[in-house]
């Protein structure tokens, strides 16, 4: 039997859009050897031997730095770090035709920037139609071997919302993928978004320190809790861009990435994001609500029919060439579009 005095540390994975968490075991002086799938399966919740096996295999478990295989048996005082995605929901990603806009690639890494409107991967609700089936046959076009067994969810380590555009990276093999992944996990990945939000924010820059967590009512909702009484430690580093009088442009930098943590904090802060249907945005926030301009805001809804963020850049580090990568991209059409509108109507209110 193994002995139980052991330290693990773990992220929460509900609360987060970087899909390969990590996981840290010390290993006490006085345990016996045990292959190390099964030590890690008895001790991480949702874990199956598939899973962790596969997770050995490319490289994702480290025992005191280095790699191992699937029958190394763990020894007294051995520092054992996981990077995976041991989430209970499994759904086999089934290859789609589709056009992708690509922003980037090489041996290792694609950059694509996501359309609005796109949910990132399969799920409760959306089992085809998202970007990793069309990254699944997009990648297999070009090497038929290609599988979830050989490259865990086709390389995908970070997302993004449906209704949110932008930049996301993904690995084309084990050793880019664990590479991006620590990134994440590290937070030395370079994240801005660009958003608009409603009301005149006061100050020209800040930051938002606040816990991110699912509602304790509505679970598909998340919550700030700046006590830190509930979900996970989150950063947020905003500057703003322009001032349109009742919205404002802002550029958002994670330091943090969990799940609607840029959405959140600006509720959380009193600016809720333009046309955002999930936190009180898609109502006139701030300004009167006399006929034309209740048009005029409508008017923009209908341009904008998501919330208005998008992630503009990303910058990491290549997981071969060491080089430090920087990509961005322009406005989608959408936000330009309502961005100028309220460009416009605000020379007009002085």
């Amino acid at each position: 039997m193994a002995n139980e005095d052991i330290s693990i540390t773990a992220d929460e994975p509900e609360s987060s859009d970087e899909l390969y968490e990590r996981f840290h075991f010390s290993i006490d002086k006085g345990q016996e050897p045990y292959r190390i799938d099964k030590f890690l399966m008895g001790r991480i919740e949702n874990a199956t031997r598939n899973k962790l096996q596969r997770a050995i295999n490319a490289g994702l478990v480290l025992v005191n730095g280095k790699e191992v295989k699937q029958n190394y048996k763990i020894k007294p005082l051995d520092d054992i770090i996981i990077y995976s995605d041991l989430s209970p929901e499994s759904t086999d990603v089934v290859p789609e035709e589709m056009i992708l806009n690509i922003v980037f690639e090489d041996d290792d890494i694609l950059i694509i920037n996501k359309p609005a409107g796109m949910v990132v991967h399969p799920g409760s609700g959306n089992y085809n139609g998202t970007l990793l089936n069309g990254v699944a046959y997009y990648l297999q076009q070009k090497n038929p071997s290609v599988s979830e067994e050989t490259l865990p969810r086709f390389g995908l380590v970070h997302r993004i919302d449906k209704n949110t555009s932008g930049l996301l990276v993904l690995a084309k093999n084990d050793k880019a993928m664990r590479h991006l992944a620590k990134q994440f996990y590290d937070h030395t990945v370079k994240r801005e978004y660009n958003a608009l939000a409603w009301g005149d924010i006061e100050a020209d820059e800040g930051t938002i320190i606040a816990h991110v967590g699912r509602n304790l009512r509505y679970r598909k909702l998340f919550e700030a809790y700046p006590e830190g009484d509930h979900g996970k430690a989150a950063t947020t580093h905003y500057k703003i861009l322009e001032r349109f009088n009742y919205v404002t442009l802002v550029k958002c930098v994670l330091e943090t990435g969990r799940t609607h943590q840029i959405r959140v904090h600006m509720k959380y802060l009193g600016h809720p994001l333009f046309n955002d249907d999930f936190y009180g945005g898609d109502k006139i926030v701030k300004g009167t609500v006399f006929s034309k301009y209740k048009q005029f805001v409508d008017n923009c809804f209908a341009i904008c029919q998501r919330q208005a963020l998008h992630a503009k850049t990303l910058g990491f580090v290549h997981p071969t060439t060491g080089e430090e990568m920087f990509f961005d991209t322009e406005l989608p059409t959408d936000i330009a579009q309502v961005i100028d509108r309220w460009r416009e109507y605000s020379k007009t209110r002085g």
